[in-house]
């Protein structure tokens, strides 16, 4: 090969890594427009970007032995697990295996007797949630391919950032404007703020991961001035917060009032306890390198929560924790009449996006509503994929959960510990909003979840590869 053909190679290498990554970007930022990607056309959408840009990263990394995926190994074999689960849940199967696997299933189809028999209760359903669920792995293959170095694993949390920001302008101007209806899809405004998705929670959830991605971002900067040659924290804490870095300060405090103004109970409690607890325990594991994180903590308390927050509708979220009454809310009830259903398809699950046909049937005649989901994506997540389902997804998380805990203990670079601790408040607010809603979905939501699980084993193969290189 000569060397203008190298040279030539080299040049459409380089090209088409920097159009993936932009692809990958728009993608993120527009996710979150057409209703939180929550209709049919726009997980459409979604799915087909993803296979792109998966197909896209393939053709870029074919010289690689394994993609270069292979330091990935234990993480994408947990995820192809999942995926076996899902794709089983909607080939036929013979009746015997169907009896081993799941016995109840096969008493569903007694009256209708058929050497072949389908896991899912809802197999239309089901389809559509392994689409989904490949998307989201090729999503998480693609951003392992893509962000090789600090610069774009930097450029990726702005990204976050940034599209956090845009709903949560748009969300407060929406509020703020009178209008009765959203210029989004022209749907009617209530009294709280949702931004383009149509159900506050999942919102608020969504501003959470936002959030956590700009303080993660802030922490990165306390620790860059850590390591320079002042010793006076006082004055690096002040350059951080009002230098350079002040756009990103401004933009969590618009994101904060714009949390607030959704009036989401758990959104507000997930985003400030997960924040608080990962602080915590950063600042315990060295209090006195841990001085600018404390005052950061503090001034993020202080002026978004008691001044800010205060003419954005705080005092109503409060009024709604205190007038929470569980004799009026049938939740609790959903998730008792739910229960039946795990007992009934434990192993495997009734099939990925089944809650809604298979609930019905379970269900006390005391709750009068319909419920498409569980409001508990724990115990959603247990009735369509399973005991084993669930397992592997909790595998996923908690390989990345280490992988970001051993980052904060370890003597990293500034941005692996800033990215590890965006990934712990992540993890906190999303496990507590979990517990009570169905953030996961929302494929916008889902989709920034499943960025933040790549984000410490991106992080920590970055570390890697500079310590190798002796950089």
């Amino acid at each position: 090969m000569s060397q203008y053909e190298h040279m030539f190679i080299s040049s459409m290498g380089l090209f088409l890594h920097r159009f993936l990554w932009n692809y990958l970007c728009l993608l993120l930022l527009w996710l979150p427009i057409p209703l939180g990607s929550n209709r049919p056309w726009a997980w459409l959408i979604f799915e087909l970007s993803a296979f792109s840009i998966m197909l896209g990263c393939v053709v870029l990394k074919r010289h690689n032995q394994w993609l270069g995926l292979a330091r990935y190994k234990i993480s994408i074999v947990v995820w192809l697990a999942f995926l076996l689960i899902c794709l089983l849940q909607i080939v036929p199967l013979p009746a015997s295996l169907i009896e081993l696997i799941s016995p109840n299933r096969l008493a569903d189809h007694l009256t209708s007797p058929m050497p072949w028999y389908y896991l899912s209760t809802d197999l239309g359903q089901s389809q559509i949630s392994l689409i989904k669920s490949l998307g989201y792995f090729c999503l998480f293959l693609s951003c392992l391919m893509l962000i090789d170095d600090e610069k774009h694993l930097r450029r990726l949390l702005l990204v976050l950032v940034f599209s956090g920001l845009i709903q949560a302008i748009y969300g407060v101007l929406e509020m703020l404007s009178g209008n009765g209806f959203s210029l989004v899809f022209d749907l009617p405004i209530s009294e709280s703020a949702t931004g383009s998705f149509v159900y506050k929670n999942h919102f608020a959830n969504f501003l959470m991961l936002c959030l956590s991605a700009g303080v993660g971002l802030m922490v990165t900067d306390i620790e860059i001035n850590k390591s320079q040659t002042s010793q006076d924290w006082r004055i690096k804490l002040i350059n951080t917060l009002l230098t350079s870095k002040t756009l990103i300060r401004i933009c969590l405090a618009i994101m904060v009032i714009a949390l607030v103004m959704s009036r989401s109970r758990m959104g507000n409690i997930a985003f400030f306890s997960a924040m608080i607890g990962v602080s915590v325990f950063v600042f315990l594991q060295d209090i006195k390198k841990s001085k600018g994180l404390g005052i950061l903590l503090v001034s993020m308390i202080i002026i978004d929560l008691f001044i800010v927050s205060k003419w954005f509708g705080l005092e109503k979220v409060q009024q709604r924790l205190a007038e929470t009454s569980f004799s009026k809310e049938t939740r609790d009830e959903v998730v008792f009449d739910s229960l039946p259903i795990v007992q009934n398809y434990p192993t495997i699950g009734s099939g990925g996006g089944s809650f809604y046909s298979i609930f019905p049937g379970y269900k006390d005649s005391i709750i009068n509503s319909f419920y498409d989901h569980a409001h508990n994506d724990y115990l959603e997540i247990v009735i369509e994929y399973g005991i084993l389902g669930f397992a592997f997804l909790g595998m996923l998380v908690l390989i990345s959960f280490i992988k970001a805990m051993t980052a904060l203990k370890k003597n990293a670079s500034p941005l692996s510990k800033g990215t590890a601790f965006a990934c712990l408040m992540a993890y906190l607010g999303m496990l507590i909003h979990m517990s009570v809603d169905f953030p996961l979905q929302a494929p916008a939501n889902a989709v920034y979840f499943v960025i933040f699980i790549a984000l410490p084993l991106i992080s920590n193969n970055i570390r890697l590869t500079e310590v190798a290189v002796g950089k």
